[in-house]
């Protein structure tokens, strides 16, 4: 983002998104959520489809700095048990204190399937977090760990959607740990 005004109003776009869905998303919406002046989000964003891409890209951000702020000082990707508790800590915080995050980024992938300019932003978020998952596959041992980081981001994708919008509810971050620890074995022979 470029300006701290900018984030602020992706920010309540985002707060937006996750409380009233993308039908409720609108200009006058996010300068009132955000407290600002009628039409400063315009001045920002001047139209919807503006709006969708900032909004998106700080969304990348946020998401991106929650796993920056999980994997180890040093840049090593955890390995084994580490890498299971790792995986099982940001999949739980993912459908609890940041909710908010992951169901404005389910809003956004449906719109994403519809607007090309926002499904290369969205191809490119996802782009990234599958290149995590194969590096923490690779420094765990995995044989093949583009295909098995592939299946991986799959699966995490399918325990959040399940927690967030499914049936599922959430599960304690202990049943996490213990299925990321079978998931590793069984697709990475760990």
């Amino acid at each position: 983002m470029s300006s701290q005004r900018e984030v602020l109003v992706a920010d309540a776009a985002i707060a937006i998104l996750a409380e009233r869905g993308m039908r409720g998303l609108t200009h006058r919406a996010v300068d009132e959520a955000a407290k600002l002046p009628p039409g400063s989000t315009s001045n920002h964003a001047r139209t919807r489809a503006a709006l969708l891409e900032l909004t998106l890209a700080r969304l990348a951000e946020r998401e991106e700095a929650v796993f920056a702020a999980a994997v180890t000082p040093d840049d090593r990707m955890p390995e084994g048990e580490a890498a299971a508790h790792l995986l099982a800590k940001m999949t739980y915080a993912a459908v609890t204190v940041h909710r908010e995050t992951t169901i404005a980024r389910y809003e956004l992938a449906l719109e994403a399937t519809r607007r090309p300019e926002l499904r290369k932003t969205y191809d490119e978020m996802g782009r990234r977090f599958r290149e995590h998952a194969a590096a923490m596959l690779a420094a765990a041992g995995s044989p093949d760990p583009v295909r098995h980081g592939r299946q991986m981001v799959a699966y995490v994708e399918g325990l959040l959607f399940d927690a967030v919008v499914g049936a599922g509810g959430v599960p304690p971050v202990e049943e996490l740990d213990a299925a990321f620890r079978e998931l590793l074995r069984i697709i990475a022979g760990m």
